[in-house]
Parts: C-alpha cells; sequence; structure tokens
C-alpha cells in the first residue's frame, strides 16, 4: 500500500474512531473507489490537504511521515471559497456580477509596501474573473484584489511551487495563523505570519523541515496583503 494512504488510515483511525475503506471515503465524502486508488497510486496533493483537514491531522506528517501526527499548523483553510476562477484575456466579455483582477507572473516591489508602480507595463496582460457578489460575502473588495504566481517550496505541500494565489491588499492587519503576502527585503514572500512581543513578527512555513521559523522585526517587514484564495494543480 501507497505510505502516504497507511497514514492516512493511521490518523483517521486514531483520531476519528473510522477504520475501513469505506468508512474513509464516507469520512471524506468521496467514494471507496477514489480510497481504493489512492492505495495503489497515492493521494494528490488537494486530497491530502482536505484529508488533513477533516481528519485534523498533520499535513507535513500526512505527506512525509516527519513529526508529529498533529503537530504543526492546523490545517483550516486560510482561503475563503468563492467558486470557479476562468482566466481570461482583454477580447473576452465579462458578465454582470463579474470583475477582472490582474495576474501578475513577473513581480517587482516598490521599496514601501507594494508592488512597483509600473507592474503592469512588464506583465503580459493576464487576468483572473472572480464574482463580485462571492468576493464581498468574503469580505474583499474587488479593487484589492491582486493575483500572483508564487516559487520555491516554503510552503509546501499546501501552497506548491508555481500555485496561483489572490492577494487582499486591503487587510494588511495580522491575524496570528493566516498567511500573508509580505515585502521582505525587496522580495515577495508569502508567509504564514504570528505576533510577538517587543515589536517582533514570527514568519511561519509549512515545509519546517527546510524552512524553519524566523523572528524578524516588525519594522523590515511590508504586509502586501492577506492571502485570501489559492489555486493548486498537480
Amino acid at each position: 500500500m501507497n505510505e502516504i494512504t497507511e497514514r492516512l488510515y493511521k490518523a483517521a483511525e486514531e483520531l476519528k474512531g473510522v477504520k475501513g475503506q469505506s468508512a474513509l471515503a464516507r469520512l471524506l465524502n468521496t467514494s471507496p473507489q477514489t480510497v481504493k486508488n489512492w492505495e495503489t497510486r497515492g493521494v494528490s496533493k488537494q486530497g491530502m490537504i482536505e484529508a488533513a483537514r477533516i481528519i485534523g491531522c498533520s499535513i507535513f506528517w500526512l505527506e512525509t511521515g516527519r513529526g508529529e501526527m498533529t503537530s504543526g499548523q492546523p490545517i483550516e483553510s486560510n482561503a475563503t471559497i468563492i467558486g470557479g476562477v476562468d482566466a481570461w484575456d482583454n477580447n473576452t466579455p465579462l458578465d454582470d456580477d463579474d470583475c477582472e483582477v490582474p495576474l501578475y507572473k513577473h513581480i517587482e516591489l516598490s521599496a514601501g509596501n507594494g508592488f512597483a508602480a509600473d507592474i503592469s507595463e512588464y506583465n503580459d496582460g493576464n487576468k483572473l474573473r472572480f464574482s463580485r457578489r462571492t468576493l464581498r460575502k468574503s469580505g474583499v473588495a474587488p479593487e484589492n484584489v491582486v493575483c500572483v504566481k508564487i516559487e520555491g517550496n516554503s510552503m509546501e505541500p499546501v501552497l506548491p511551487d508555481g500555485s496561483t494565489i489572490g492577494i487582499d491588499t486591503g487587510d494588511k492587519r495580522i491575524r496570528d495563523g493566516k498567511i500573508y503576502a509580505i515585502n521582505h527585503g525587496g522580495l515577495l514572500r508569502t508567509k504564514i505570519l504570528q505576533n510577538l512581543p517587543d515589536n517582533k513578527i514570527r514568519v511561519k512555513s509549512y515545509n519546517t523541515a527546510e524552512w524553519p521559523d524566523e523572528e524578524v522585526s516588525a519594522e523590515d517587514v511590508s504586509i502586501i496583503g492577506r492571502v485570501f484564495w489559492w489555486s493548486v494543480l498537480d
């Protein structure tokens, strides 16, 4: 049996009292055939994220077998589920309730707390389309939304290399355990933040094996915005 699936069965039994293929499928709201496929083929990234959220185990432990079953950052989605998102260009007509937001694949930051003023000039005009109504329900103003592609493995397995994230640039207040896009020394970083005494911030990654926690001065970090949505392709 696939090692990740073995750990999935173990966590389900120990944390939820669920044992067996059919019972696990019911718990995860999927089919027994899907669970059977996991036994030989392994579990997709999205499947691991959802399973860890429902069962309450560490996604890092589930994927790697290292650390504690329930240790680490709780896997509760920091993203608001807002429905489908479609790529489009300037020739695609908008529905009445749709709004366009920029998708930046090439990032340059300003010396302040945002993107460079000319960022749209060196990107290719790609946009994503969101529903205004669902953004409002999530407390996100459409004019504050920016989407970017992220690089690196520090936030894996939740945010793999190449993921697209949605940033609410109107939400810069740190709430412990949420994910934020930050300008740290001129670099765009996507991290879990936690307030500390003495005007310091703990900067956390999901991939703690390679990226241990950091403590930085709040003066050295500019908050670009809270990450409220992400899209992962496995």
